[in-house]
């Protein structure tokens, strides 16, 4: 898209909005350059260059010794009493933006100063940051050239992030100045700022690593040793074939598939039955999908064992009524297809929803005007029109089934699949962090499979639907040879997804599961219980500190996730810049390998400078953005693919700039796709398992692995009263962020039957 210019000998004066005539769109700013150039210096003079002990949310160094403490002294005060010296060449690139200050931002001068500030300094900060670390230098080579150096240094603090934040858009202000994207300083920047973010959090801990695939006993590196892990039988045996056990490869490649196809079917379903049926209690179905992904997925599992175990109440009745011996089939294969099934399905039907809302009213009003009924109108219209959202559904069912380890640990038995092996290789006996790297690439194999298959199978089609025009149509109602089946299958789920959860009522509501099933709420005084005392309220019930982090930990990285996520949406949409497709794997990487690789790469990437946040509360939330981002990001690609590119288009040429478009025109229209990128990521915050086995520390403990210590004492009536509560709580919040929200309307007219009409 190209910015508007004036024709010759014409003055057509200030555009409405603002615009000034021939200017390039978002072209850079004074106020933007002096804002940046002037967080640079905070950071470099003011502000405690590496990180606090108490963490980055005390503010205690204040009163404690700053400025001249070592542990709190800016940059400036250190090089000022002779330490950390190395930060001294930082003040080039600080200083050299204030020779673009005077200068014009069509001179070449002006984009090369920025791009000279900003390249050097982010390089001088990651070349020191890895080069000297807690004993000195980090490299054995530079010790041999430069000798002991004799000094150390930790990890970053508030004036190293925004030092290295202000090189960042210094050097993305220089590249826009120079035409890139059509010299747009938010486009620009804010792919400068996700590639950045993706790199440090994504591509950096992965790499670290994938590298022990090739380490040797010895500590060097060799093909070999990767190779003799990878055509491993345990990895792609296939002696099921002839009555024994497959390879954890295809049995989690089979699992995968079969889940995101019925995931996206269900799904589909229930968002048919949400917006083209007459069902009164749509309400009450919606919040019933809902509910398996807010919950623990161990604790789905022990309530699928509660029914269907070899003790479960509905295998024993079945086995009474029959006179059958009761067996163990819920372990393995059909188990972990069951409850990965009651986890994933609200995910495909949270990416569904709002896709099948965007289909236009009038193409299918159109459609019935022109003869067809509505089943032709279904197939031949409103159906096609949903392939991005179809496509998206099972690209994250079946990325989600990879990576789950909770269900296949909690129903697996003899079905090995590559997370539980993941699991295992690193935290069994074995600890082969080698095997555990092999198994991850495998999983990412795959899954890059998956997603170069739901592209092709996209193609280059168009799927607009939603345009700049009103649309006073309104969604025609399903036929009843549609209706009633996906009606049934509907309401056949909902009925056992309502079962599954009043069983794990009852488990929070007895004595001992299985055992004395007395009735006693004594789980959840034990875990909540409160004391009004002289001083105040005191929360003395044993799960407090660990909920209250957990809400406070979630509530930070939701709204983070879905910027983030719907950001990245939209560049990958709206915008064309080199690269793109590595962009869009990057941003999808993370999602690709199991939450126990995640967590052990966290370990291994930040317990040491440059990025020192191991032990915090700040490693939660980041590996929660990280975790979490590409729901948010195929969900907004879902939707954005609906808008048409000319409500861009007709906003900038009205004089708004890209960032005020994306504000005022596109987010408002993507209500579905922020919902269900804060629902997914506030939950999954809550109920996250296997990375955050690995970086909760005592001061940052969290509700799943509180619930786990708990189960591994045996004690799952206080675990499931703890897990029913978050229930309840994300229940509230559920609806509190759909308020908030609120919903697209497309067509102006409301549905006016109430039943499924024929």
């Amino acid at each position: 898209m190209q910015g508007n210019t004036a024709r010759p000998g014409l003055d057509p004066g200030p555009r409405p909005g603002g615009g000034v005539p021939g200017q390039a769109r978002g072209a850079v700013r004074p106020a933007v350059l002096i804002f940046w150039i002037v967080v640079g210096w905070v950071g470099f003079c003011l502000l405690p260059w590496y990180g606090v002990e108490d963490g980055l949310f005390s503010f205690r160094w204040l009163v404690d010794g700053y400025p001249f403490d070592e542990d709190y002294a800016p940059a400036l005060f250190l090089i000022g009493q002779g330490e950390k010296l190395w930060l001294a060449p930082l003040s080039i690139p600080l200083a050299l933006p204030l020779l673009a200050l005077g200068r014009a931002k069509s001179d070449p001068a002006f984009a090369r100063i920025l791009i000279l500030s900003g390249a050097l300094g982010f390089a001088w900060l990651i070349a020191q940051g890895f080069g000297i670390g807690i004993r000195g230098f980090s490299y054995a080579w530079m010790n041999a050239l430069f000798g002991e150096l004799g000094d150390r240094q930790f990890g970053m603090g508030y004036g190293a992030m925004l030092c290295a934040t202000a090189f960042l858009f210094l050097l993305t202000q220089g590249i826009a100045a120079r035409g890139a994207v059509n010299g747009d300083v938010f486009v620009v920047s804010a792919i400068g700022g996700v590639i950045v973010i993706v790199t440090a959090f994504v591509f950096f801990p992965i790499a670290k690593m994938l590298f022990a695939a090739f380490v040797t006993e010895e500590g060097g590196y060799s093909i070999r040793v990767f190779t003799s892990k990878f055509f491993d039988d345990r990895l792609w045996g296939l002696a099921c074939l002839s009555g024994g056990r497959c390879g954890a490869a295809w049995n989690s490649l089979f699992l995968a598939v079969a889940v995101g196809f019925i995931t996206t079917l269900l799904g589909l379903a229930f968002a048919l039955v949400a917006t083209r049926s007459g069902f009164r209690f749509k309400r009450a179905l919606r919040a019933l999908t809902v509910l398996p992904i807010i919950t623990p997925p161990f604790v789905i599992g022990l309530a699928l064992i509660l029914l269907f175990g070899l003790s479960g109440s509905v295998t024993v009745f079945i086995a009474d009524l029959f006179g059958v011996q009761p067996t163990r089939w819920l372990y393995g294969l059909p188990g972990v297809l069951i409850a990965q099934t009651l986890a994933f399905t609200p995910i495909a039907f949270l990416v569904l929803i709002g896709v099948v809302e965007g289909v236009s009213p009038s193409m299918e009003e159109a459609a019935q005007t022109l003869r067809a009924n509505r089943w032709q109108t279904f197939r031949t219209v409103s159906l096609p029109l949903m392939r991005p959202g179809l496509a998206n559904a099972f690209l994250l069912g079946f990325i989600e089934s990879m990576a789950d380890f909770g269900n296949p640990l909690v129903l697996g038995g003899n079905f090995d699949v590559l997370s539980t092996e993941i699991f295992f290789a690193i935290v069994g006996a074995q600890y082969d962090q080698g095997r555990a790297a092999v198994l991850a690439m495998v999983l990412l194999f795959f899954t890059l499979s998956a997603f170069y298959a739901q592209r092709a199978w996209l193609g280059k089609k168009s799927y607009t639907t939603v345009s700049g025009k009103g649309d006073a149509g309104v969604h025609p109602l399903m036929p009843v040879g549609l209706a009633l089946p996906v009606l049934c299958i509907a309401l056949a789920w909902a009925l056992f997804t309502a079962v599954v959860y009043v069983m794990i009522l009852y488990g929070s509501l007895v004595e001992l599961w299985g055992v004395n099933n007395t009735l006693t709420f004594k789980h959840y005084v034990t875990a909540f219980s409160v004391r009004f005392e002289a001083e105040g309220i005191r929360w003395s019930g044993a799960a407090w500190d660990s909920f209250w982090t957990t809400i406070t930990i979630a509530a930070i990285a939701a709204p983070l996730t879905a910027a983030v996520g719907l950001v990245t949406a939209y560049l990958l949409t709206r915008q064309s810049f080199a690269g793109k497709n590595a962009f869009e794997f990057g941003t999808m990487l993370s999602f690709a390998i199991p939450g126990t690789v995640i967590g052990v790469s966290y370990i291994l990437a930040f317990n040491v400078p440059p990025i020192e946040i191991t032990g915090t509360g700040i490693i939660l939330v980041v590996s929660f953005i990280f975790r979490n981002m590409p729901v948010g990001v195929r969900a907004g690609i879902a939707s954005m693919s609906q808008l048409d590119r000319s409500l861009d288009e007709s906003s900038l040429t009205l004089g708004a700039n890209s960032w005020q478009t994306f504000r005022r025109v596109i987010l408002p229209l993507l209500r579905p796709a922020i919902l269900a990128a804060l629902v997914y990521s506030f939950v999954r915050a809550m109920t996250a398992i296997s990375a955050v086995i690995f970086l909760v520390s005592a001061e940052y403990d969290m509700a799943t692995s509180y619930i786990i210590g708990r189960v591994e004492n045996n004690d799952y009536g206080l675990a499931i009263a703890y897990s029913t509560t978050l229930i309840l709580v994300m229940l509230a919040a559920v609806g509190l962020l759909q308020l908030l929200v609120g919903r697209v309307q497309i067509g102006r007219r409301t549905q006016p039957s109430k039943g499924i009409s024929t």
